[in-house]
């Protein structure tokens, strides 16, 4: 039987329980062994690999963000981010009451869990009981992937967002997180999410079409980036120009794009929003599994 842990501290290495499972905040010695348990699957441990890949580390960040791990006998066999999101990593949804004590008592609020159904909704499970009250809970979310080229012609105007159209591109990426959450992005400030879309500007991970009148036609970007997957986040269509049969073409342009950088692309979409399953589907994306959300 899982025994629950002590409050979750950065510094601390809690003794195993009788059984031999513990949890603890992974630190940097812990790199190596968190790599090579989200290698297992790429494509849904993309962020973390993307997270890894950026930092070279799996210690607790400036901002107090980290790295839950499950040990067995002192081998990690699961772990779960825990910043502003929580974000499972092969993680066994049997060895959810541990780490969602962990969570629970590191005081943080999170915005969301995402990641492999299973052990998603395991986590939410938990946390409701210690008190965090979901608003929304998206339980199916296909994760597909695409790692040849795109069926259908992509539209030439989709191009890497410049950061002299700023202006345009930040309000697009508010109306779609507005759309896709339902609260503006800049409740917790405006200056935060800002720097986030300026962010994805310079690294060439925002993609967009801005048309003659400078107006944003669609954009996209990769959210998690790693040498062998991009993860495909943020897509919207400007109201004014859907109902055109454009999607498909945008979407096999990001496609190309994003394979320039790494040649698979994933992406994860409500389940509910059939007409977007079905363009992803004709561009040439197939299911490879199923993520959930919690909005919290």
């Amino acid at each position: 039987m899982l025994s629950r842990v002590a409050p979750w501290l950065a510094s601390r290495r809690d003794a195993p329980d009788p059984a031999g499972i513990f949890v603890r905040t992974l630190d940097d010695r812990d790199t190596p062994a968190l790599t090579s348990l989200a290698q297992q699957d790429p494509v849904a441990n993309v962020f973390i690999l993307a997270h890894l890949h950026g930092t070279g580390t799996a210690a607790p960040t400036s901002g107090g963000a980290g790295v839950i791990g499950v040990f067995d006998d002192g081998i990690l066999t699961g772990a779960c981010w825990a910043g502003a999101n929580l974000v499972p990593v092969q993680l066994n949804p049997a060895f959810a009451p541990l780490v969602a004590e962990a969570a629970n008592s590191s005081g943080r609020r999170y915005a969301s869990a995402f990641g492999p159904a299973d052990a998603v909704l395991a986590l939410n499970a938990e946390l409701t009981e210690l008190g965090h009250h979901a608003h929304e809970v998206r339980a199916d979310q296909p994760l597909m992937v695409i790692d040849g080229p795109p069926r259908v012609p992509p539209h030439p105007g989709l191009v890497h967002g410049d950061l002299a159209d700023f202006d345009r591109i930040l309000p697009a990426c508010a109306a779609m997180f507005e759309e896709e959450v339902g609260y503006s992005p800049y409740l917790g400030g405006r200056e935060f999410y800002s720097r986030r879309v300026e962010g994805l500007i310079r690294q060439g991970h925002s993609l967009v079409h801005l048309n003659e009148a400078r107006e944003v036609v669609f954009k996209a970007e990769l959210g998690a980036v790693t040498e062998d997957v991009t993860q495909v986040q943020g897509v919207w269509m400007n109201p004014a120009f859907r109902g055109q049969g454009l999607s498909a073409a945008y979407m096999a342009a990001v496609v190309e794009k994003a394979q320039q950088v790494a040649p698979m692309t994933s992406l994860y979409v409500n389940g509910f929003n059939t007409r977007a399953r079905s363009t992803y589907e004709r561009v040439g994306f197939r299911q490879v599994g199923t993520f959930a959300t919690v909005l919290f």
